[in-house]
């Protein structure tokens, strides 16, 4: 049991909505229009140390203006993808609103504000944040602190009494530099990313509130 916890910073993707999947399968097509083939090991390898699936373009020498435009084209497909799959994760809302009667929280994500607002369209999910940061509201993107700091500075809370819901290791690795408690759900998309700095486990996002209670 998590005792002395006022604030909950959740991660989006993976944790409150199963998007991860899709934007995988979005890089892997916009890549493959430049002969270029992503692995899921190695696109799990890129997402666990926060780098980019474009690394591999740039180590086939292909310029800076092919990949800004593939990246666009990337960013068409993930919300086309949005548009017309189920993302929402099981009794999410239900989850949240028992949370909420003891807990202010917040989401801290690095996707784009666009992408964010398109996510949410109508899910009902953002009502029970007190606010949201994207990964144009904070100077460095995860695995670095900013993301949880600004969430810190904006609660005006300290480390100890907020908690990070976070399902991958670069989510993990930012919440440890921030030095707030981490709590990883579990998630089969990233069984393979390294949890052993995780301050709790659970299986499922509806384990939390019992931990929490």
């Amino acid at each position: 049991m998590i005792e002395n916890k006022k604030y909950i910073l959740f991660d989006n993707d993976g944790v409150l909505v199963e998007t991860e999947p899709l934007y995988f399968e979005a890089n892997v097509k916009a890549l493959k229009e430049l002969n270029i083939e992503l692995s899921f090991d190695r696109y799990m390898k890129i997402m666990a140390r926060g780098g980019t699936a474009w690394e591999l373009a740039y180590e086939k020498g292909i310029s800076k203006k092919i990949v800004d435009n593939k990246r666009f084209q990337r960013d068409i497909y993930y919300q086309e993808l949005i548009k017309t799959r189920h993302i929402e994760i099981a009794n999410v809302k239900e989850i949240l609103k028992e949370l909420s009667k003891k807990y202010k929280m917040a989401i801290i994500t690095t996707s784009r504000r666009e992408d964010f607002e398109l996510i949410h369209k109508n899910r009902g999910i953002v009502d029970f944040m007190d606010f949201v940061l994207c990964v144009e509201d904070y100077p460095r993107a995860k695995p670095y602190p900013d993301p949880y700091l600004a969430g810190l500075k904006r609660f005006k809370a300290s480390n100890d009494e907020t908690i990070v819901i976070e399902d991958s290791q670069r989510g993990l690795i930012s919440a440890v530099n921030a030095k707030i408690d981490c709590v990883i759900v579990k998630n089969d998309f990233t069984l393979t990313h390294d949890f052993s700095k995780a301050s709790y486990r659970i299986d499922r996002l509806e384990e939390l509130i019992n931990l929490l209670s």
